[in-house]
């Protein structure tokens, strides 16, 4: 009983170093960091943290923790965001149109992919998408394709996974290989469609 009610101390000191940890840096945390800071190995460190997720989330509190590909971070809870644009009066919206839409969701699934095997996909040109996909940060370089030219990889980033409630890109709803072939006769429908008759905003 003794030793049990150690290792019950030990993961409570475990969630409040994690806390502590995840409120100064302010951003994600890799699962590994904290394992080594915590001296625990993943899995108990891992499960302190989902612990202290789970505490937050039961308390309903301004501020929660979620997990992001073997990270952690503490961010705004959503229910907050509108008190909070009522204090700032300046809400943040990224405003994606139809076509950015499609390009996001070819890169979500063919990760890491190209811009030209995107417009394969499509049929038509993704270069004004993906730059404003770079600029809102919902995706990013990540390498270069070993082949003639280099191409440039894209692959979604954190702010991605946190704009969509995902934890892990491996979450995303499974697509048929028919709805993916069908994005390059819609998006060939839509080319004549303005960015603003396409567009949707996306609150963040």
């Amino acid at each position: 009983m003794e030793e049990e009610t150690r290792q019950e101390m030990s993961l409570q000191k475990a969630e409040s170093v994690i806390e502590a940890l995840l409120f100064t840096m302010g951003e994600s945390i890799s699962l590994e960091a904290l394992s080594n800071v915590l001296e625990l190995d993943k899995e108990k460190t891992r499960a302190a943290a989902r612990q202290l997720m789970s505490r937050y989330q039961v308390e309903g509190r301004g501020i929660q923790i979620i997990e992001l590909d073997s990270a952690f971070q503490m961010c705004t809870n959503p229910e907050m965001y509108d008190y909070i644009i009522k204090l700032t009066h300046q809400p943040r919206k990224l405003s994606l149109t139809g076509v950015m839409l499609e390009t996001l969701a070819i890169i979500a699934y063919k990760q890491p992919v190209t811009r030209g095997e995107i417009e394969q996909i499509r049929g038509v040109s993704c270069q004004h998408a993906v730059n404003k996909l770079l600029e809102y940060g919902l995706i990013r370089e990540s390498g270069r394709l070993n082949a003639p030219g280099r191409p440039i990889l894209f692959s979604t980033t954190e702010d991605f996974l946190r704009t969509f409630g995902l934890s892990s890109v491996e979450l995303l709803p499974a697509v048929s290989p028919e709805k993916m072939d069908s994005l390059k006769t819609e998006a060939e429908e839509e080319a004549g469609i303005s960015a603003e008759e396409a567009g949707i905003s996306v609150e963040v």
